[in-house]
């Protein structure tokens, strides 16, 4: 082997090493995840979370935390009860998203280009654990960042976290024919590489 190729193979090297001990931290000021509620059957209206938290550690292991109380309608009223009756946030102040994710396939999408990906997570909400397919969209960004797309909406369901009785109290105190139990979620991250 000549020199010259020895330097590069110890290059591609450490390049890759690098690669495989990046540490990624979500930034919340660039990210925003999304969820839509439907009343009186076809009445949509999307709301959000403000606070969201979270990282991607070299080992692949992904967590995306969800500050309920951080909930957004646009409405004070309808947040303070959804923190009170639906989330019961004195008790489930915060959802965790978890997954794992293949660094390797990471690593391997070239700055200013996109990946699809599909992962399996878990959803740990309103103190139920639930699986979830994600299908997402990942570009890298310049200045050592990344961007994570949900490809399409997740459908929760609302009987699944035991969040059914939250639904009837909202109901009954808007004096609302119906709630939708199926709840699209979407949303955006922004990783930033942690220094």
């Amino acid at each position: 082997m000549t020199v010259s190729k020895l330097v590069l193979t110890i290059a591609l090297m450490s390049f890759s090493m690098a690669g495989y001990a990046s540490e990624w931290l979500i930034d919340n000021q660039q990210s925003q995840l999304n969820f839509l509620s439907t009343k009186k059957v076809n009445v949509a209206e999307v709301h959000r979370f403000t606070n969201l938290s979270g990282d991607l550690d070299s080992q692949g292991q992904f967590s995306l935390r969800i500050d309920l109380t951080s909930v957004d309608t646009n409405n004070a009223v309808r947040d303070g009860r959804m923190k009170e009756f639906f989330f019961e946030t004195n008790t489930f102040s915060t959802a965790l998203l978890t997954a794992k994710v293949e660094m390797s396939d990471l690593d391997a999408i070239a700055l200013g280009t996109s990946a699809h990906f599909t992962i399996e997570a878990n959803l740990d909400l309103h103190g139920k654990v639930q699986p979830l397919a994600l299908e997402l969209v990942v570009t890298r960004l310049l200045g050592d960042a990344l961007s994570v797309v949900s490809l399409k909406p997740v459908i929760l369901n609302v009987s699944d976290y035991s969040l059914v009785a939250g639904v009837d109290k909202l109901r009954e105190l808007a004096k609302l024919p119906s709630i939708g139990h199926s709840v699209p979620v979407s949303f955006y991250l922004t990783l930033n590489l942690k220094k």
